[in-house]
């Protein structure tokens, strides 16, 4: 057997977000993933193991540590590695570092939902939060939206500042409803438990992703901008009942099931259809994604060797 071991940076160098949203595209053509999820707990350190199998595409194991006292030593709270089997044989291809996989899984979520359902001619994309999925997000857009102009609105704004001056061309937003107005394109990266996007702020022919909650006590956006928008997830299995974002106003009967339009497996319904559409996605990620991205992170480094 020989294992393929691909770091951050030097598995990094090979990617493209155009491509990883081509990986994404093929991967949903394939049959549905099986995904599993299990969680083991010593006090406040956590073991979080998701485990995906694409049939014609093979398996993954995406294991999370989560210590929260790390940092205090100057370690990183959350470390891991993804494992990839062949679909073939079982056999391990390739140990894939967690932090390159979930980058590149995360923002191509989102980029890959924009693509469908943005205007093509956004041109101001507002960032909500200022940590490192807001950067990521910041690489990824420019990839399908080149010529727009991005904002960062942080609730520090010396972060806010600090993310701006590491992006070029992108300036900070004094008001978050002010920036939210102009904006073409809104996405948001938080961990807000009460909903920082108002519906009553929103317009016609906006995009609102929503990636930040993913526990069923988190929320990004209240119910009435759920409401007005069409509304699309990355796979129902993973959000429907699992993230506030969704189950919320099902619960309280903000809205009802058939207001969620599509997920990535129905692309025909995966799609904006007015120029005044409202769309809202909610991404939730998932151990198939995970999959379909370590996929694409070993191509690539095979392609390039």
């Amino acid at each position: 057997m020989s294992l393929t071991i691909i770091p951050f940076a030097q598995g990094e160098a090979h990617l493209d977000w155009l491509g990883l949203c081509a990986a994404f595209e093929a991967g949903h053509r394939l049959p549905k993933a099986e995904i599993a999820d299990t969680l083991l707990y010593r006090g406040r350190d956590t073991l979080l193991n998701r485990a995906a199998w694409i049939d014609g595409m093979g398996l993954a194991v995406k294991s999370a540590t989560i210590f929260p006292g790390n940092p205090e030593r100057g370690d990183p709270m959350i470390n891991g590695a993804v494992n990839l089997y062949s679909d073939s044989d079982g056999t391990l291809e390739a140990l894939v570092d967690f932090h390159l996989v979930t980058k590149w899984k995360t923002a191509g979520d989102s980029l890959y939902a924009a693509a469908r359902l943005a205007r093509p001619d956004s041109e101001t994309i507002l960032i909500v939060g200022a940590g490192t999925v807001g950067r990521s997000l910041w690489q990824a857009y420019r990839a399908v939206f080149p010529q727009a102009r991005f904002s960062i609105w942080s609730r520090t704004r010396a972060n806010a500042e600090a993310m701006a001056a590491e992006c070029e061309g992108m300036s900070v937003a004094e008001d978050l409803e002010t920036a939210v107005r102009a904006a073409d394109i809104v996405t948001s990266a938080t961990m807000s438990s009460d909903p920082l996007i108002k519906g009553a702020w929103l317009r016609p022919g906006q995009h609102i992703d929503l990636i930040g909650a993913y526990r069923p006590d988190m929320r990004e956006a209240d119910d009435a901008a759920i409401a007005r928008a069409r509304v699309f997830v990355d796979s129902f299995d993973t959000t429907v009942d699992h993230i506030g974002e969704i189950k919320t106003p099902l619960d309280t009967g903000a809205i009802t099931r058939d207001h969620l339009i599509a997920d990535f497996y129905q692309p025909e319904r995966f799609r904006r259809q007015s120029p005044k559409d409202i769309t809202l996605f909610k991404n939730g990620g998932g151990a198939h994604l995970d999959l379909m991205t370590s996929r694409y992170i070993l191509d690539a480094w095979r392609a390039a060797a």
